[in-house]
C-alpha cells in the first residue's frame, strides 16, 4: 500500500469532506430516493434515477476519501532543513537555454496545481529534482522536450492551498 504523503490542511479537509458524504449526505440522498419510490412506477421516474446516479457517485466519493485517508501520510514541511529538496521544498529554478526562471513547491498529489507552481511528489519532475541542491543542475523532460536547469534555490514557503 502506498503512503500519500500531504499536508496536514490536505488530511483535515479530506476527512471532514468523508464525515459530512457519510453523516449528511447519505441521510439526504436516502430521503430523496424513498420519496421518489413513492411516486410509482420506477422506470420512467427520473427523480428516482437521479438520485440513484447522484448515490453512485457519492458513495464512489466516499470509498476514494477512505482510500486516501487510510493511506495519508502527514508531512509538516517546517520541519525540514530543506538544503536539499524535500516534500514541501520550494525549488526555484533557472533555464541554462532562455534563463527564465521558475519556481515550484514539491506536494503530495491531492495538494498538486502546477499553474499554481505546487508539483506532485510522484510526478516525473519532481522525482528528478529530489534529494537536489542549490548550484546543483538537472535535466527534465518536458513536453516541450528535454531542458537543462540550474537550481538556484532550495527553500521552505508556506504551501497556500486554494
Amino acid at each position: 500500500m502506498q503512503k500519500e504523503p500531504m499536508l496536514q490542511a490536505t488530511y483535515t479537509k479530506l476527512s471532514m469532506e468523508l464525515e459530512h458524504l457519510k453523516t449528511v449526505e447519505r441521510g439526504e440522498i436516502a430521503k430523496i430516493i424513498d420519496t421518489a419510490r413513492e411516486l410509482g412506477d420506477l422506470k420512467e421516474n427520473a427523480e428516482y434515477h437521479a438520485a440513484k446516479d447522484k448515490q453512485g457517485m457519492m458513495e464512489a466519493r466516499i470509498i476514494e476519501l477512505t482510500d486516501l485517508t487510510s493511506r495519508a501520510q502527514v508531512i509538516d514541511p517546517t520541519r525540514s532543513a530543506h538544503e536539499r529538496v524535500s516534500f514541501g521544498s520550494t525549488v526555484v529554478l533557472t533555464d541554462q537555454n532562455s534563463d527564465e526562471e521558475f519556481r515550484y513547491a514539491i506536494v503530495g498529489g491531492q495538494e498538486s496545481n502546477p499553474d499554481q507552481g505546487r508539483i506532485s511528489f510522484y510526478s516525473p519532475m519532481a522525482k528528478a529534482l529530489l534529494g537536489k541542491e542549490e548550484g546543483d543542475e538537472v535535466t527534465l523532460q518536458l513536453p516541450s522536450g528535454r531542458k537543462k536547469f540550474d537550481i538556484e534555490e532550495v527553500l521552505y514557503e508556506e504551501i497556500v492551498l486554494d
